[in-house]
């Protein structure tokens, strides 16, 4: 009898899940970047439009909209002044296939207060 096409179906078994994993990883990943480049985006467009005589609340509303857009989740906002800077920073959650509760995403954008009052 011929064990050889049984070795090799363990073998594809064995293999299949790892590729399988591995190419949804890579696609989390990918995922995940983007997700960051979206925060960062967000923040850098409500850290811009701080300006002075501005509405603080249509730059936050214009940030929260950048991020939605760009498909984040659980959006999280905090604007804070700390000495002479304006700190921006913008939470999230990108989509993603298993959460372990490692896909929070946090960015920020640091501008001089001065040109941001």
């Amino acid at each position: 009898m011929n064990q050889r096409g049984v070795a090799e179906s363990v073998q594809w078994a064995i293999l299949m899940p790892a590729l399988l994993m591995l190419i949804l990883g890579l696609v989390q990943t990918g995922i995940w970047l983007h997700g960051r480049a979206v925060a960062a985006a967000a923040a850098a467009t409500i850290a811009d439009l701080r300006a002075p005589g501005d509405d603080p609340a249509a730059a936050e509303e214009a940030g929260r909209r950048v991020a939605t857009t760009g498909g984040l989740t659980e959006v999280g906002i905090d604007i804070a002044v700390d000495r002479d800077l304006l700190v921006v920073t913008v939470t999230g959650r990108p989509l993603s296939f298993l959460d372990f509760g490692l896909t929070q995403i946090r960015e920020r954008a640091v501008l001089p207060a001065e040109v941001a009052r």
